[in-house]
C-alpha cells in the first residue's frame, strides 16, 4: 500500500533534484525513464501548493574530477579512491553553460525560490542538496540550504527528481541529519538503474525517510 502524505504546505519545502536534459534517456548520463517525471513535476510546481520550492542543478566545471574522461584507462561507472572515499566515475555531463546542464526546458521553473548549483568545485563531486561530497580535508561543506530553510520556518521537506539512487538519496539522508522531517515522492523520482530500488528503499528506511506520494485531495 502506498503511503499518502497530507503536508502542512506552509511549513514544507519541495526540493526538485537535478531535473536536467543530461539525465534524460539517450543523453550523457541517462536515468531510467527519467523523462516520465517531467510533466508531473511541472504540474506540481504549477499548483504552487508548497510554501517554498528549491531546485538543485548539477553544474560541473569542464574536466571535472568525477568524469571518467579525466582518468586514463578508466571507464564510466568504475570507482576510484578520492579524498579518502570511493568515487564513482561518470560520463561527462552537466558541464556549466551547456544545453544539457540547464534546468529542464519543459518545466516552468517560475515557482522556484532558490537554485542550488552542485559540482562547481573541479576537485570535489557534489550529490546532495545540503552538503558537498568529502573534499581534500575530509569534511563535507554545507551548501547553506539547511539554514535557508530553517530561517523560513520549514519543518518538512519533500524530495523528487534525479537520480533516486544517488543525488535524491543523498539529499534525503542529509535532510534527516539536518533535522527535517523528510519525505521522498517515489513516483516523481527515477534511478540511474531500477536494479538499485531495493537497496535505495532499505537505505531510506534506515535513515527514517518516509516514502510515498502526496494525497491529491490535499
Amino acid at each position: 500500500m502506498t503511503t499518502r502524505f497530507s503536508p502542512d504546505f506552509t511549513h514544507s519545502a519541495l526540493i526538485v533534484v537535478d531535473v536536467q536534459p543530461d539525465f534524460m534517456p539517450g543523453s550523457a548520463l541517462a536515468c531510467e525513464d527519467g523523462d516520465q517525471i517531467v510533466s508531473a513535476i511541472d504540474a506540481l510546481l504549477a499548483a504552487r501548493r508548497f510554501g517554498h520550492v528549491v531546485a538543485t542543478q548539477d553544474w560541473h566545471t569542464p574536466g571535472h574530477v568525477s568524469f571518467a574522461s579525466q582518468h586514463p584507462g578508466k571507464a564510466p561507472f568504475e570507482r576510484i579512491p578520492l579524498h579518502g572515499e570511493e568515487q564513482t566515475l561518470w560520463p561527462d555531463h552537466c558541464v556549466q553553460g551547456s544545453p544539457g546542464a540547464q534546468l529542464h526546458p519543459m518545466i516552468d521553473w517560475a515557482p522556484v525560490d532558490l537554485i542550488i548549483r552542485k559540482g562547481t568545485d573541479p576537485q570535489v563531486d557534489s550529490y546532495s542538496a545540503f552538503r558537498h561530497n568529502p573534499g581534500p580535508a575530509g569534511s563535507r561543506p554545507t551548501t547553506g540550504l539547511a539554514g535557508w530553510l530553517r530561517e523560513r520556518g520549514v519543518t518538512d521537506v519533500y524530495l523528487c527528481g534525479l537520480a533516486r539512487d544517488v543525488c535524491v538519496l543523498w539529499s534525503a539522508e542529509d535532510a534527516v541529519d539536518a533535522g527535517f522531517k523528510t519525505h521522498l515522492l517515489w513516483s516523481l523520482s527515477r534511478p540511474v538503474s531500477s536494479a538499485s530500488d531495493i537497496e535505495t528503499k532499505r537505505l531510506l528506511a534506515a535513515s527514517g525517510v518516509a516514502v510515498g506520494e502526496i494525497d491529491s485531495a490535499n
